[in-house]
């Protein structure tokens, strides 16, 4: 995966949105106005590309046990959030599959208004 399919990849997603709240570097997808995704641009073009993602905190766990690629979420919540880098021993599938995971779990913190209304803009 390449920074151009990760950036089509998460604006594939319902409702996702791209913002640059910290600085010029770190690229962040929201749903709802929440993050579910960040990465430094600087860190594709440095040839270490990472990514941000929210996840189960049990999965967290077993996740980070079972690849060397999946770390504490970098300047994040250690509990919520992994840093998963590329190039390493993550197939892309499973960075899809993290991503996704991601997401639904972001969307699924949104309030009921908000799916909703999201859901309805959609159709």
């Amino acid at each position: 995966m390449n920074i151009q399919q990760l950036y089509e990849f998460c604006l594939s997603k319902k409702a996702v949105t791209e913002h640059f709240p910290f600085d010029e570097d770190t690229l962040v997808f929201k749903v709802g106005g929440k993050m579910f995704c960040l990465t430094s641009l600087k860190d594709w073009e440095n040839g270490t590309p990472a990514l941000n993602l929210k996840g189960d905190p049990d999965s967290n766990q077993e996740l980070r046990a079972a690849y060397e690629a999946i770390h504490p979420g970098f300047h994040m919540s250690k509990i919520h959030w992994n840093t998963v880098h590329f190039n390493s021993d993550v197939p892309d599938k499973m960075m899809c599959q993290l991503i996704n995971d991601s997401y639904d779990l972001v969307f699924k913190s949104l309030t009921k208004k908000i799916q909703n209304e999201i859901l309805e803009s959609e159709n």
